[in-house]
C-alpha cells in the first residue's frame, strides 16, 4: 500500500505556476554534460499534483526483457506537440523553459512526458533519452517533479560513482549538453516508506 501525499509546509500557493528561473544553478558533468537545478521552481505544485492525478489519462505499460514479458514500474502518459496539456501551468512552464535556454538550445522544448511513481515500488532503472535525437546529438530535457521527494540518480554511461539528486514538490532539474548520450539517470526502488511523485519531462522534437 502506498503513502499518501505529505505536502510540502512551504508550498502555499493556491494556483500552480512557475517561478523564475534567475537563481538556477549549474553543475558541469563530464563529456562536455551538465546539469541544473533549482529547487522549488514550481509554485503550488501540491496542488498541481492533485490536479494530474485525476486529470491524465494514466496508463501502465508492459515491456519485453530478455525472454518475458514485464509490468513496467510505474503509470505513463504522452503529449506530443500537438497535444493539449493537462493543465495551463504546464504550458506556463514549456513556454518558461523554451525561451530561458532557446540560445543553447536552439528550439523551442515540444513534447511532455509524465511518469506516476505511485510508492517505492515503482521506479525507472538506469537509461539515458536516447530514442531519435538524443542518440547523437546534445540536447536537453528538462523534469518538473511534484509529490513527495526520491532520488534520481546520474552515473556516467556503463557506470561510475552515481550523483545523487532528490526531488520532489515543484524542483527542477535539467539535463543538458551530452548528458543523455554519455551520462545515465535513475529512479531507483525503495524500501522506505515513500509518497507518490510525478514527473514531467519536457523535450525537443524528435528526443524521448
Amino acid at each position: 500500500m502506498g503513502v499518501a501525499l505529505q505536502g510540502s509546509l512551504l508550498d502555499v500557493a493556491e494556483e500552480p505556476w512557475p517561478g523564475s528561473l534567475r537563481l538556477i544553478r549549474r553543475t558541469e558533468l563530464s563529456h562536455s554534460a551538465w546539469v541544473d537545478v533549482l529547487p522549488g521552481w514550481f509554485n503550488g505544485a501540491d496542488t498541481l499534483f492533485e490536479r494530474l492525478v485525476t486529470a491524465v489519462p494514466w496508463r501502465a505499460e508492459r515491456r519485453r526483457m530478455y525472454d518475458r514479458v514485464v509490468d513496467v514500474p510505474r503509470l505513463v502518459s504522452f503529449y506530443d506537440e500537438a497535444d493539449p496539456l493537462p493543465d495551463p501551468s504546464l504550458s506556463a512552464a514549456l513556454a518558461a523553459l523554451s525561451e530561458h535556454y532557446a540560445a543553447e538550445l536552439g528550439e523551442p522544448f515540444r513534447t511532455a512526458g509524465l511518469c506516476y511513481y505511485r510508492d517505492g515500488r515503482d521506479s525507472v532503472t538506469w537509461h539515458g533519452d536516447r530514442i531519435g535525437r538524443g542518440d547523437s546529438e546534445d540536447t536537453m530535457v528538462a523534469i518538473i517533479s511534484i509529490g513527495a521527494p526520491r532520488d534520481l540518480l546520474l552515473r556516467p554511461h556503463g557506470g561510475g560513482a552515481a550523483r545523487r539528486h532528490r526531488i520532489g514538490h515543484g524542483d527542477l532539474l535539467v539535463m543538458g549538453g551530452s548528458c543523455q548520450r554519455t551520462w545515465e539517470h535513475a529512479v531507483p526502488k525503495t524500501n522506505k516508506p515513500v509518497g507518490p511523485r510525478i514527473s514531467i519531462q519536457f523535450r525537443p522534437r524528435g528526443v524521448r
